[in-house]
């Protein structure tokens, strides 16, 4: 699996030619620590050039939707494959960030969104270096987005 949790400086020591991604310098897992206990985690759908960006940056301040918004929107497992879905069917060259919730404090509230569901979103800017793992958004044969069987 792409997005398989490794410690940081396995993932740092080792090639990143099998990952897909055109010269994004951090695809993987940062703070992994497979020791651990599960932690709650959350999911952002980025475009890799975007978020390629924000890691050079040192900052990821949203896409255009999260900054028009005024806060990066985020999905729970359960709603990852509607996000999907509905936002972002037919696009390729995505990525899945996962963040551990409970490392972002206040700044991320859980608000009602489609149809009541209540939906993490970030009320400040995300720093890339507080990111679980990265893993490729791909497609499958039907067009629709693969996300992992584990992500529930």
């Amino acid at each position: 699996m792409p997005y398989m949790l490794r410690p940081q400086s396995d993932f740092h020591d080792r090639a990143r030619d099998h990952l897909p991604g055109a010269g994004c310098t951090s695809y993987g897992v940062y703070n992994a620590e497979p020791t651990r206990r599960p932690v709650p985690l959350i999911y952002k759908i980025c475009p890799e050039q975007l978020w390629c960006d924000a890691e050079l940056a040192g900052s990821f301040n949203g896409a255009a939707i999260d900054l028009a918004d005024g806060y990066i929107h985020f999905s729970t497992g359960g709603q990852l494959r509607e996000t999907a879905a509905k936002h972002f069917a037919g696009q390729s060259g995505l990525v899945l960030i996962a963040v551990d919730d409970t490392i972002l404090g206040s700044a991320l509230r859980y608000e009602p969104s489609r149809g009541g569901a209540l939906f993490p979103h970030l009320y400040s800017a995300l720093d890339p270096k507080t990111v679980r793992w990265i893993a490729p958004l791909t497609t499958g044969t039907n067009g629709s987005h693969v996300i992992p069987e584990d992500i529930s």
